[in-house]
Parts: C-alpha cells; structure tokens; sequence
C-alpha cells in the first residue's frame, strides 16, 4: 500500500519518494504568498548520496510517503565500508554509509542502541532519541563570577561534536544534548 500526503502535510524527518529518488524531509515551512496559492518550501536531503536540495509543493500536491520499517540495532565500530550495527534480535549486521548519516554521526557512542530505517530491505536512515547524553572531553575552565544566565563557551564533546555550555560546565560532566537541534539542553542527571 502507497501512503500519500498532501504537499501542507510535510514534517521534517518524514522521508518521501520524488521522481523515484528517496528523501529525507529536513524542514518545512509553510508559505503563503500575497497572490496565488500556499505552499511549502521543502529542504530535502537525498539519501543515496546525502546532496540536499529544496523544493516548492503546491499544498494540494500528493506526495508519495516511502514505507519504512524500524528495526532496534546496536551501533558497534566505524570502518572504511561504513558504519557498523547489529541487530539486537538476530545479531546480523548491517553497514550504514557515512554519507547516509551525515553529521547525525556525532550523535553516536559504541554500543549505542537506535532504531535503523528500512526501506525495500535497504538501510537508508537512523531515528535517534530526542538527546542524548554525551561527556565533555574539552572546554574553557569556569570564569570567576560567572552566572548560568551568562554568556556560553564551546565545548567539544566525546563524539567530536562542539556545542554551546553555560560557563559552569566543566570537563568531565555529562551533558544533554539535543539531536533534532544539536544543541545543549541541560547537566545530566546523576
């Protein structure tokens, strides 16, 4: 069965087919010109080979849903043929291209479990958790005086990932963070 949404029914993460290509929606905003019809402005990211690009659907466009199945895998190590993951429930593993993953790679830890997007039984995405929590491996010492409501600093975290902290973050502390925005969100919880 073909699912379809009309071009308003658009939501990032939502993958979709267009002139056979897959899709991932990476945002939408809705346009209503002064003269003439709504529509929506999309950012799509392909995910053969990770080029993004934008297109205008009118908002009574059908647009055609790829179907998708969620498996639960444990990511378990990087090479050169891609990122490895098993499947908690078969053990089988699959390898994911870097580029399908793009910069979501920084959201990754060894061990990690996530869901693994299937479509036509090939891997073609990754849902992660709305955050996750990651060590801060380097940032600016606190400065004297400093209040949480302050100015931030960069931190680098384990992954590699480089976000803004309030000046009372130091390293060592496990850190919130966002994975739609890729932002901090708060200290984790002890």
């Amino acid at each position: 069965m073909v699912a379809f949404v009309n071009g308003n029914g658009l939501r990032p993460g939502y993958v979709i087919k267009v002139k056979g290509d897959l899709y991932r929606v990476m945002a939408a905003e809705h346009r209503t010109p002064g003269k003439g019809k709504a529509s929506m402005q999309a950012k799509l990211r392909k995910l053969k080979d990770g080029t993004q690009t934008e297109i205008k659907f009118r908002a009574d466009e059908s647009v055609e849903r790829a179907e998708m199945e969620q498996v639960e895998m444990e990511y378990l190590y990087d090479d050169p043929s891609g990122l490895c993951f098993m499947n908690c429930e078969t053990y089988e593993q699959t390898f994911l291209d870097d580029k399908v993953m793009g910069d979501d790679k920084k959201f990754l830890l060894p061990n990690a479990r996530v869901k693994i997007e299937f479509c036509d039984d090939s891997p073609i995405g990754v849902s992660f958790p709305e955050t996750v929590t990651l060590k801060v491996t380097d940032t600016e010492p606190p400065l004297k005086g400093a209040t949480a409501s302050g100015s931030g600093k960069p931190a680098t975290l384990e992954t590699g990932l480089v976000v803004t902290v309030p000046q009372f973050i130091q390293i060592g502390e496990m850190v919130n963070v966002s994975t739609t925005s890729g932002e901090y969100l708060e200290r984790a919880k002890k």
